[in-house]
């Protein structure tokens, strides 16, 4: 049973539309039965049956079954009566971008009024359109009624079955990619990144060389510089030839700090001028390198890299493949059976 919240009724300022939406609602339902009524009284059987229990009253709706067309139009003026007051308050409101927006955003309502047996299923998206919008206002709560959990559920089912399926076969064919050889990779590399290449090596060099003038920088390259510090450090302390010259008396440990800073200030330096050196030419001809020479060793690896690959994936498609809503509609039957228990 759907409850209001009178205090978030009173909050949206909707109490006039809430009292519209339940008056069309009312209005919508009675006609869609009425619908049905007339539909079912116009068949022989249903005909016969009204006959003999209700003659009177099956004789006197003759009439308006045969006009049922003028009592259709009475309905199709009230709700082109509330289509027109709800596009105005939207002008007003500025709803919507612009003032002719509305019809088309609630073109159902519309095509509704066309009083023909195929238009008319279009009435229940106005009943729909109304509960959502007092569910938006947080008015009604549509999740706690047994309909829309439901609903819910079997649409997570269809869900979860449609998007299994498409992850399923697009893993499979990554996978089916991955054992051809990854010509999908390989197109990547050779129809995308190769013709841009020379703005890659160029972008490549010009980031490096903008490294390199930041490590002369005194606060930039403060980091780079303290740690070729402390591993130049920890590599000349773990000499055994530099350990030696602690033996010289005095300036033994003056030599070692000397000797020290001398080869940090090199690699240093080295690294700089390693990085600010860097061009695009050379930057090209690596890449050339890289890309056209590789060993058996890479090769073996790069093919066991794809191994490990295929089965990341098939461990993928396998989990997909589980059927969540199965466990949770058994666990489900579970808390009823623990319920009933309880009760006896």
């Amino acid at each position: 049973m759907l409850k209001i919240n009178r205090e978030n009724l009173k909050a949206s300022h909707e109490a006039p539309w809430l009292f519209l939406d339940m008056i069309m609602l009312g209005v919508l339902f009675f006609n869609l039965l009425w619908l049905l009524f007339d539909a079912l009284y116009g068949t022989d059987a249903v005909f016969a049956w009204l006959y003999d229990v209700f003659p009177t009253m099956t004789l006197a709706y003759q009439p308006v079954h045969d006009n049922f067309l003028f009592v259709e139009l009475g309905f199709i003026a009230v709700f082109l009566t509330e289509f027109v007051v709800r596009w105005i308050a939207a002008v007003v409101r500025n709803t919507y971008l612009r003032w002719y927006f509305f019809p088309f955003v609630h073109w159902y309502d519309l095509v509704g009024c066309i009083p023909l047996a195929a238009t008319r299923i279009f009435r229940f998206l106005r009943i729909i359109s109304i509960l959502h919008r007092l569910h938006k206002f947080k008015i009604i709560d549509l999740n706690e009624t047994a309909l829309f959990r439901f609903l819910a559920f079997y649409y997570d089912v269809f869900v979860e079955e449609l998007s299994d399926r498409i992850v399923v076969k697009v893993l499979s064919d990554a996978q089916k990619d991955i054992a051809a050889g990854s010509p999908l990779i390989d197109a990547i590399t050779h129809d995308v990144l190769m013709p841009r290449r020379p703005i890659i090596t160029q972008w490549a060099a010009s980031t490096l060389n903008h490294l390199g003038t930041s490590i002369m920088d005194p606060e930039h390259g403060k980091v780079i510089r303290e740690h070729v510090l402390n591993s130049v450090g920890k590599a000349i302390r773990g000499n055994v030839h530099v350990n030696a010259m602690k033996i010289v008396p005095v300036v033994g440990s003056t030599i070692e700090r000397t000797l020290e800073a001398a080869v940090t200030d090199i690699v240093t330096q080295s690294i700089i001028n390693l990085l600010n050196d860097l061009s695009a030419a050379q930057i090209e001809e690596f890449i050339k390198h890289g890309l056209t020479h590789e060993s058996e060793e890479e090769q073996a690896l790069d093919r066991e890299v794809l191994l490990v690959v295929n089965e990341v994936l098939e461990l993928v498609k396998h989990h997909v493949g589980e059927k969540r809503w199965k466990v949770e509609l058994a666990a489900h039957k579970e808390a009823r059976a623990a319920a009933k228990q309880t009760e006896i």
